[in-house]
């Protein structure tokens, strides 16, 4: 008999993967992760972890399931806080749940798993894999969750082919609804509980909040750059470069603002406070349309600003990754210098796949939209498909 286990994490996915590993016939373990305990930077009086954990016991019980807690807070601080403050201090945006993903429930979960004598680890992701065969070895492809609204295959873009090869994803070819379904007939306590918001590890916390508790305020310029500004038409190019590379880098040029180029509208509480794209927050009424964030320079602690949705500081048809944070989840299909790609590509969480071209170039691989993206922020994936299987993914540079 095969032994899996589950992360039961409260929830009624992870709940109801659970379910169905041991109908499958597996032997199956419960495995609660506390990832955060750290109560200097608890906001909230909840101690929804607490809860969590209390929810994952009563579901193990109810299954008759081996149900144990395992302490990850001191890898979770180095690997994912840290990182996670050392991000918006160079004015980056982190994805904490792609982080998580990679870093702890895919790896020293897996580990953990692995020494309590598991053959796979099961997770409640809305996704599913299948394998083929190429060259005499097997691959592992990972493929969208059926449940379009609900698909999680962004938040795993980071995994690798001997991490899928040892995971299942018993929900993947469910429902939402169906799933809270059989939590219901099975009598889950986590049947009618609210899908859990927010960062994976704080609980009930917003992330500004979350970031005021480690990094300083300090008051800054709010700067409004004008649509028409020339720094939206004009571009350099070096003598060295082909047509091709100029092309690519005017499509994914981060433009360089100066406090000159704009008008100071009034001030704000840090920089790193703030995201691209961002419209809330910078309480500063006055203007015709809606102030959107355009950029954020953390070092002079300055927020250039435009106005309306359609500002030419929000939009842009590419990104670059530099070719050590590019990561095939196919191997196989990685491109070497001078190959394209056509693919479907997003560089959020629940956005529509668009069509995309990738370029890969000596030192970076080129992401370029046919249509124009809204606030492509620095530090969040970009992850790559073709039909309903995740390709591969990286960092925007």
């Amino acid at each position: 008999m095969k032994r899996v286990v589950v992360g039961l994490s409260g929830g009624v996915d992870s709940s109801v993967a659970a379910y169905l590993c041991k109908e499958q016939g597996y032997e199956v373990i419960g495995l609660f992760m506390k990832n955060w305990h750290d109560d200097s930077v608890t906001i909230s009086d909840e101690c929804p972890w607490l809860e969590d954990s209390n929810d994952a016991m009563l579901v193990a019980e109810k299954l008759g399931i081996p149900f144990q807690t395992v302490d990850l807070s001191k890898q979770y601080k180095e690997r994912i806080v840290d990182y996670m403050f050392a991000e918006y201090e160079k004015g980056r945006t982190p994805n904490p749940d792609v982080l998580c993903n990679r870093e702890i429930k895919f790896d020293v979960f897996m580990d953990i798993a692995t020494s309590l004598g598991a053959d796979y680890v099961a997770t409640g992701h809305y996704c599913r894999k299948d394998s083929i065969e190429k060259d005499g070895k097997t691959l592992y492809r990972l493929l969208a969750g059926k449940d379009q609204n609900k698909d999680q295959s962004y938040f795993l873009c980071q995994v690798s082919q001997q991490q899928l090869a040892k995971t299942l994803f018993p929900v993947g070819e469910l429902q939402k609804s169906e799933v809270r379904q059989i939590a219901k007939e099975q009598n889950l306590i986590t049947a009618d509980k609210k899908d859990s918001q927010g960062l994976c590890f704080i609980g009930k916390v917003k992330l500004p909040d979350f970031l005021q508790q480690k990094l300083q305020p300090k008051q800054g310029q709010v700067i409004e750059i004008d649509s028409s500004h020339e720094v939206f038409s004009s571009h350099e190019e070096t003598v060295a470069d082909s047509k091709l590379i100029t092309q690519l880098k005017k499509e994914s040029k981060k433009l360089d603002f100066k406090p000159e180029f704009g008008k100071v509208l009034g001030t704000h509480d840090g920089a790193h406070f703030f995201t691209k794209g961002q419209r809330k927050g910078l309480a500063i009424g006055g203007t015709k349309e809606p102030l959107f964030v355009i950029d954020t320079d953390v070092e002079n602690n300055i927020l250039y600003t435009g106005q309306g949705k359609n500002h030419p500081g929000l939009h842009k048809k590419g990104l670059w990754v530099n070719n050590d944070e590019v990561h095939w989840v196919r191997p196989d299909l990685t491109l070497t210098t001078g190959e394209t790609m056509d693919v479907k590509a997003r560089i959020r969480y629940r956005q529509p796949l668009e069509n995309a071209r990738l370029y890969q170039m000596e030192s970076e691989l080129y992401v370029i939209f046919e249509n124009e993206q809204t606030a492509i922020s620095e530090g969040q994936f970009v992850a790559w498909y073709q039909d309903d299987e995740l390709l591969g993914s990286g960092v925007i540079a």
